[in-house]
């Protein structure tokens, strides 16, 4: 492998902490350079966490048909929580809503779902677990749209595990390193993250594209450059013309 290669590997590695070696040969990939998945690995100077397990194949065979939702709760540094309403299209893993609010109800909880979902692009069936704010009104709001709602069981987040993991995500890569002041600083952070997320960021689960598909970039469509996103804790690589 040619040195060139082997310090863009290292240096992504350093410039990017949050990164592993699957996330580092996706971006690779877009670049046009063909490497092994193993062979980046090694490159890397500090032992990563290995990938997650692999999804359950009964959501993997409804991806185009579902959806799933949550809340989040977020600490601000008054010591007050906002919470965060998220819904995620399973098909490329696309953020269809997220909103955020100091005190959520069932109403306004129903408006985001209205919003999620215009009539005609709502989901055959919507994940969500059984707390008490999706009540009567949502059941009715999903009804009507022609939702079948698919309840979890309680205390199993392990059952809605897209959104999970999304969640999970925005922790690690974003929230844990940023400090909230307030509901509208909430907003612009996760504003910039979904923007990163859903064109830069590969997934595993799209083959290491990004959910807004990436096209491969060739050695002979230029050089390297570095785009800093999310205040600078990720990075896009891509080719431009000298």
């Amino acid at each position: 492998m040619a040195a060139a290669i082997r310090d863009l590997i290292q240096r992504m590695g350093q410039t990017n902490f949050l990164w592993g070696a699957p996330r580092i040969h996706g971006e690779l990939l877009t670049l046009g350079i063909e490497v092994a998945p193993s062979t980046v690995g090694k490159c890397l100077r500090r032992h990563r966490k290995p990938p997650s397990q692999t999804w359950r194949t009964f959501l993997k065979n409804q991806l185009k048909q579902m959806a799933s939702m949550d809340f989040f709760t977020v600490p601000m540094a008054t010591f007050r929580v906002l919470f965060v309403f998220i819904v995620l299209s399973h098909d490329r893993r696309r953020v269809a809503h997220c909103s955020v609010t100091e005190h959520p109800t069932e109403e306004w909880t129903v408006q985001q779902i209205r919003e999620a979902f215009p009539w005609d692009q709502a989901p055959r069936y919507a994940i969500r677990n059984r707390d008490s704010i999706f009540g009567k009104e949502v059941v009715a709001i999903t009804k009507g749209m022609g939702i079948e709602e698919v309840l979890t069981a309680p205390r199993s987040p392990w059952q809605n595990p897209y959104v999970e993991r999304l969640i999970g995500s925005i922790r690690r890569e974003c929230l844990d390193h940023v400090i909230v002041w307030n509901d509208r600083s909430l907003r612009r952070t996760l504003k910039d993250y979904f923007h990163y997320y859903e064109r830069s960021r590969t997934h595993l689960a799209l083959a290491k594209d990004t959910p807004e598909p990436r096209a491969v970039q060739k050695p002979e469509d230029g050089r390297i450059v570095t785009a800093p996103q999310v205040g600078g804790l990720h990075h896009r690589y891509e080719r431009r013309a000298a």
